[in-house]
């Protein structure tokens, strides 16, 4: 079984999704880590039962909060709040907002566990919120599309197991996506937070 490292990008170069906040955690980190790792469907869209109107106004409650965030710590950003792939999101968009992203996205995770607590609060149900900040999400899904790739490569060339190392909910559902989207290899997560990653290998 072979061990590969990732980048590590502490700077943005340019979105599945952390656990819920602690106080959710309980009732739902089940079905949202397999959620957060699982391929992404066909048509590219993601089941929810939850009314696109329902979703924005998740998305405007986290707005209000991290617009609140950003006036306590007198930073300047533009935020929007969307719905995309069937969840709320927001992105943050300014300059000087580095400190908000943190090492490999460690701050940003916390951010977004803070901010889907506040919806929680508001509306009593969980919520599958997606923040980013400066874009960084993007560009780190560009970087982990390309250890995912070279991972598929490894065993496809040795026929043996690649092993990653530790990554977030977020991270690992980037892999997830584009080894499952390549024949004769397979993914899937093993350990436990913060030391759960992903296993490529051969389709037996």
């Amino acid at each position: 079984m072979t061990d590969t490292s990732i980048p590590r990008t502490e700077q943005p170069l340019d979105e599945e999704a952390a656990p819920v906040a602690a106080q959710v955690d309980s009732d739902t980190e089940g079905d949202v880590e397999d959620e957060a790792e699982a391929p992404a469907p066909a048509n590219g869209k993601a089941p929810s039962s939850t009314s696109d109107a329902e979703l924005f106004r998740q998305s405007e409650i986290a707005a209000d909060y991290i617009e609140g965030l950003l006036d306590i710590l007198d930073y300047d950003g533009d935020i929007d709040e969307l719905v995309s792939g069937g969840r709320p999101m927001v992105e943050v968009v300014g300059g000087r907002l580095q400190p908000l992203v943190g090492q490999r996205g460690a701050t940003l995770e916390a951010l977004q566990e803070l901010t889907r607590l506040a919806v929680f609060r508001q509306t009593g149900s969980p919520s599958r919120l997606l923040l980013d900040v400066g874009g960084y999400r993007a560009a780190r899904r560009k970087e982990l599309g390309a250890v995912a790739r070279n991972a598929v490569e490894k065993v496809k060339e040795y026929g043996e197991a690649v092993r990653l190392e530790p990554m977030s909910a977020f991270e690992r559902k980037c892999v997830h996506d584009v080894v499952n989207a390549m024949a004769g290899v397979e993914s899937e997560s093993e350990g436990v937070e913060p030391n759960r990653r992903i296993v490529v290998r051969p389709v037996s």
